[in-house]
């Protein structure tokens, strides 16, 4: 019997608990318990070995047939497509579109080369060339001619829903909290919903409101301030359920979002550890910073999330909205203490043969920051992140057989990018507009083609899953342009303050 088959097993078992969990939840008073232990304990959703047998799905497989009472489950099975394509041979036809382009390219930049290299020497032009515009160029074709291949298969939402658990770290949130909780409450998840929400040391009255809920499946954990990877590890431990969904404390959750991610997670490959949901940005009126971040979530970052789902490699199970197996995540102690706390989790899950989903029409809206400053911080705090994951599981490009290992890749790459774009092709723009094009030319221009068809091809998947989810797609042109035009100036810079500050070993602040 496979991991799934445990999961499912378990489901009748947490019905059955699940009343009782409940009412320890609750105390007598009707208020919401706080860090008081349940008697209903993580080991009696299915009963199994110690928990180091769910570091790898190799070795969960050996305690699959532990069920209560030997009963047996019926296992949810996808109906085979007609003329489906491969998760290897979609992959071999992207790739070969993209290398066509690179070739192509190469051949039409000869002229650009030669100028080029009368000013810079031939090595150096190269250089230039290859990190500014041809491999910009084949990352974009590859990401294109992967979302058009994406055709993921239609949700199946009629399924036997398991009681799950809803991890909430909370920090001085306590005039986001009951928004968050509003979302929540509206939820239409067919199963039970225990609630556990980390107070991280907060300052503000976020216990308070949290109190004023009077919610019985709420449990309500005080933690010293250490961090948002620490308060999820304290939450960790008062976790019932083999499924558990965590989002940020001011994430808003689309009424059929833990449905769907859970359906998702259900229906997916036995070796699925966790399953991210869709992130957009829920304040895009708020600045017209925010509305430039409505496009990178809506079509930048949703494009990358297909891509890597497509061959199921997806990189990370953000901590802004994802469902994990709790079994998992225990046996891999918890999220590290890190300023990428999600990225190098995913990873570390990845690296022990674990598979990670993403589900697009699992949305959560998150509040993306309103000021420069506010942007500037965030964006360097994920740049780190990504530098810690390749310090830590940069080894998956070699030792892994899935096709994570290509993105992993990737990563390696980008911040060299990221380099050439802020120190060359920035200043190439600025002798361009002096008139002199040896970097910055109308060669150059092939990437915008990509980028721009990317965006177009984003919009129109994404407004299908609006269209399915009765949502509208807000009108915003000018940010879209102003995106378009100069949000990769503004991000590398950044990006590369981020990456050198962890590669020095630079004060980590959150």
């Amino acid at each position: 019997m496979t991991l799934r088959d445990s999961l499912a097993a378990g489901r009748k078992y947490y019905r059955e608990a699940n009343d009782k969990t409940m009412d320890n939840l609750k105390p007598n008073n009707g208020e919401p318990s706080e860090s008081k232990p349940s008697s209903f304990s993580h080991q009696q959703d299915v009963p199994l070995a110690d928990e180091e047998t769910w570091k790898s799905p190799s070795t969960a497989r050996t305690v699959g047939d532990q069920t209560p009472s030997g009963n047996t489950w019926p296992v949810h099975q996808r109906q085979k497509r007609p003329h489906y394509l491969t998760i290897r041979a979609k992959f071999l036809i992207s790739t070969s579109v993209s290398v066509l382009w690179l070739l192509t390219s190469w051949q039409l930049a000869q002229p650009w080369l030669s100028d080029l290299s009368q000013v810079t020497g031939y090595l150096a032009a190269v250089s230039i060339i290859f990190f500014i515009a041809l491999l910009p160029g084949f990352l974009n074709a590859h990401i294109l001619s992967s979302v058009i291949l994406d055709r993921p298969p239609t949700l199946e939402l009629d399924l036997d829903y398991p009681s799950i658990s809803l991890l909430i770290a909370a920090y001085n949130e306590a005039a986001n909290i009951a928004e968050t909780f509003r979302a929540i409450g509206k939820q239409d998840y067919p199963g039970k919903i225990e609630i556990i929400v980390v107070d991280d040391g907060s300052s503000d009255n976020t216990i308070g409101v949290l109190r004023s809920f009077n919610l019985p499946n709420l449990k309500i954990v005080q933690a010293n301030h250490g961090g948002k990877a620490r308060a999820l590890n304290q939450g960790l431990k008062h976790i019932n359920h083999d499924i558990v969904v965590c989002i940020d404390a001011d994430t808003f959750l689309h009424p059929q979002a833990l449905r769907r991610i859970v359906a998702r997670f259900l229906t997916d490959p036995p070796d699925t550890a966790a399953v991210a949901g869709c992130v957009l940005v829920k304040n895009s009126r708020s600045t017209f910073i925010t509305r430039l971040q409505e496009w990178d979530y809506f079509t930048g970052i949703t494009s990358a999330k297909r891509q890597q789902s497509l061959y199921q490699g997806t990189l990370v199970a953000q901590g802004a909205f994802s469902a994990f197996h709790s079994k998992v995540i225990k046996a891999h102690k918890g999220w590290p203490s890190v300023i990428g706390e999600d990225i190098v989790m995913t990873w570390s899950l990845i690296k022990n043969g674990w598979r990670i989903g993403f589900e697009p029409t699992a949305i959560g809206f998150t509040a993306a920051p309103t000021t420069a400053n506010g942007f500037f911080r965030q964006r360097k705090r994920w740049a780190r992140g990504m530098i810690e994951g390749l310090k830590q599981h940069g080894s998956l490009v070699w030792s892994s057989s899935r096709l994570s290992a290509f993105f992993v890749a990737v990563d390696f790459i980008i911040p060299i990018i990221d380099l050439f774009y802020a120190f060359v092709f920035l200043p190439g723009v600025v002798l361009a507009l002096f008139g002199h094009y040896y970097i910055v030319g109308p060669l150059t221009l092939l990437v915008l083609p990509f980028a721009f068809l990317i965006v177009m091809v984003m919009y129109q998947k994404q407004k299908a899953v609006f269209d399915e989810l009765n949502l509208k797609v807000r009108q915003n042109f000018a940010g879209l342009f102003v995106y378009m035009l100069i949000y990769q100036a503004v991000m590398s810079p950044i990006c590369v303050i981020g990456y050198a500050q962890e590669l020095l070993g630079m004060t980590k602040r959150w």
